[in-house]
């Protein structure tokens, strides 16, 4: 069994009995997110109403050319810049980013003077929320319909790779990337049995640049350890 499972991993599809997903959902380009921002809207609350998420938040649009997303944690405003968005090409993958600048804004909430000073650790130990965040981005896009594989394609599509993470406030791409697979796998393997992803190019080259990291945790569920992995870059 446990050679089994090893083998899923490392091949990534099995024919299997699992439920099929859509390979995309809603298809659209940068103009028609930036001509109407309510999908931005739409998608944000649907997630934060399926998680039955009580803090409040707003969301917004940004013409700024920055390959990024935010949150603010004074009033609780998630924005999603222009230079992000020219790489978006489905609902699920806005909703990737979304459901991870959402935990951000979630944990604002968190500590005294209602939350005042949250982003204090955020500078300290970026990466543990950064992390934290991708974890929770998975739970908060399968709670509302969302295709969790997103939020690898869109990180392998858009987030640069450098050498080292020391200095970063994020941990390195591929790590994050092989940490996403791997609790993806873990939690909601039925993704990764019937993946509707496997003909996608980004995907596809994920797999490709991970073949390490995912062979790392192909060892890791053959012999059931716990032990938690240290991907490397």
């Amino acid at each position: 069994m446990k050679k089994f499972l090893a083998l899923l991993i490392l091949s990534t599809l099995l024919a299997a009995s699992a439920p099929a997903f859509p390979a995309t959902s809603r298809l659209f380009t940068a103009k028609e997110i930036k001509k109407n921002n309510e999908t931005i809207y739409e998608i944000g609350f649907r997630l934060l109403n399926a998680n039955k998420i009580d803090k409040r938040m707003t969301f917004s649009y940004s013409t700024k050319d920055n390959v990024n997303a935010s949150t603010s944690h004074i009033n609780r405003n998630i924005i999603i810049y222009d230079g992000l968005i020219q790489y978006i090409s489905t609902e699920d993958e806005l909703a990737a980013v979304l459901a991870h600048e959402i935990s951000h804004a979630v944990d604002s909430y968190n500590g005294i003077f209602r939350g005042y000073l949250e982003f204090v650790p955020h500078i300290f130990i970026p990466r543990k929320y950064e992390r934290k965040a991708d974890q929770r981005a998975v739970d908060y896009m399968v709670n509302a319909g969302y295709n969790p594989v997103a939020l690898i394609v869109i990180m392998n599509k858009a987030f640069p790779q450098y050498r080292y993470e020391v200095l970063g406030t994020h941990p390195l791409t591929s790590r994050r990337m092989a940490m996403i697979y791997e609790y993806i796998y873990t939690k909601y393997p039925a993704f990764l049995v019937n993946n509707p992803y496997q003909n996608n190019v980004y995907y596809q080259n994920f797999l490709l640049n991970s073949e390490h990291n995912r062979k790392k945790f192909a060892q890791k569920v053959k012999t059931g350890s716990k032990k938690k992995i240290r991907y490397d870059y």
